[in-house]
C-alpha cells in the first residue's frame, strides 16, 4: 500500500517542546500530524530543555532565519553550590560549594547584568572548528581558544525563592547567548558556583508560549481544528512596513518581474500584500519592486478583480 502523499501546508506551529527528546524528534512528531511535505525549526532546544519551539511549514520556512534571529526570553532553573563540566546538568560535578545567599544578594548580582557582554562559547556547544563540534573536542579533552561573541541581555530577574539551592531566573538575550554561561557567570558572582540545572523557552520575538500546543494536545485536535493553530508567516515580519498592490502588480512580483513602485513609498524591505493576501518580502529600490523573498505558492481568487480594493489582513497590521 502506497503512503498517503504529504499535504502542502503553510504557516507557523508554536510547539512547546517536552524535556526529554530532542528539537528534530519534535520537529518530525509535529510534521507527521499535519503531514506536512515541508517543515523546519526555528532555534534548537537542547533535550533538557522545553519550552517554544516554533515549527515552520512549507513557504513559512523561508523566514525561519528571522526568527533564529530573533531575541529570546528563558526561565532558567539555576542549581546553586554545584559547577560542572558543561555548564548544566549534564556535565560531571567539578566542584560543591555551601550557598549562603540570600535572595537579595541574588537580586544585587543580577541587576548590572543587563547589558552587552563578551561571552566566550563553552565547549560543550556545537560550534565547529576545523569541521569538528567543540563538544568532541571537550570529551577528548581538548581545551581550545574561542572568540568571544558579543550578545545583549535585555532581562535578568529572580522569579521567585531559593528553595533547596535552586533558583529560577528570567532571562532575555539576544541571538547566540549561551544561557548554561550565564549561569556560570551568577554563580561566579555569588561566590558558591552554579549550573544550569533546567530551561524553559517563554518567548521567540513576540511569539510566546502561552499560545502554543504541546504534541499531545496537538494530536488530538482533528485536522480543521490543528490547521487552525497555524499562524501566518507574515507574523514574524511585523517590524518590515506593509505595502498593498494590485493584483495585477502583486501577480507581476509573483513573477519575478520588477513593476514600479507606488508613488511616494520609501526605498527598504516591505511586507507585500495583494487581495488580502502576503506575498512575502519585497526590497523598493531605484523606483521599481524588487523579489526579496517571496511566496511562491500563493495564489489569487480566481474572481478577484486586478483592481480590487485592497484591505490589509489583521496578521499583516503593524500598528
Amino acid at each position: 500500500m502506497n503512503a498517503p502523499s504529504r499535504r502542502a501546508v503553510s504557516g507557523i506551529l508554536l510547539l512547546d517542546k517536552p524535556l526529554g527528546i530532542s528539537s528534530n524528534h519534535a520537529l518530525q512528531a509535529a510534521r507527521r500530524l499535519y503531514n506536512a511535505a515541508r517543515a523546519g525549526h526555528a532555534g534548537t532546544l537542547d533535550p533538557l530543555a522545553s519550552g517554544l519551539l516554533p515549527i515552520l511549514f512549507g513557504d513559512a520556512t523561508r523566514y525561519s532565519d528571522y526568527l533564529l534571529g530573533a531575541d529570546k526570553t528563558y526561565h532558567a532553573h539555576l542549581q546553586l553550590g554545584v559547577t560542572t563540566t558543561t555548564g548544566d546538568a549534564e556535565g560531571e560535578i567539578v566542584s560543591q560549594h555551601a550557598v549562603h545567599c540570600t535572595e537579595e544578594d541574588i537580586d544585587a548580582v543580577l541587576v548590572p547584568m543587563i547589558g552587552e557582554h563578551q561571552q566566550i562559547p563553552p565547549m560543550h556547544s556545537a560550534i565547529k572548528v576545523s569541521g569538528r563540534p567543540l563538544y568532541q573536542l571537550a570529551r577528548q579533552g581538548e581545551v581550545i581558544e574561542r572568540a568571544p561573541r558579543r550578545i545583549q541581555l535585555y532581562v535578568v530577574r529572580r522569579l521567585g525563592p531559593i528553595v533547596d539551592g535552586r533558583v529560577w531566573v528570567e532571562i532575555g538575550c539576544s541571538k547566540g547567548t549561551y544561557v548554561r554561561t550565564v549561569a556560570e557567570e551568577i554563580g561566579r558572582a555569588l561566590g558558591c558556583g552554579a549550573h544550569l540545572a533546567g530551561l524553559r523557552r517563554t518567548h521567540t520575538g513576540k511569539l510566546r508560549i502561552e499560545d502554543g500546543l504541546d504534541l499531545t494536545a496537538l494530536g488530538a485536535l482533528d485536522v480543521a481544528a490543528r490547521d487552525a493553530r497555524l499562524i501566518p508567516a507574515d507574523r514574524v515580519l511585523e517590524a518590515f512596513p506593509a505595502l498593498l498592490l494590485s493584483k495585477a502588480v502583486g501577480r507581476r512580483v509573483l513573477q519575478g518581474q520588477t513593476p514600479s513602485a507606488p508613488p511616494g513609498v520609501s526605498d527598504g524591505v516591505v511586507r507585500a500584500y495583494a487581495e488580502g493576501l502576503f506575498l512575502g518580502l519585497v526590497r523598493v529600490a531605484r523606483g521599481g519592486l524588487w523579489p526579496e523573498r517571496l511566496m511562491p505558492d500563493t495564489v489569487f481568487a480566481p474572481q478577484a478583480a486586478d483592481n480590487a480594493t485592497q484591505t490589509l489582513p489583521e496578521t499583516g497590521k503593524t500598528g
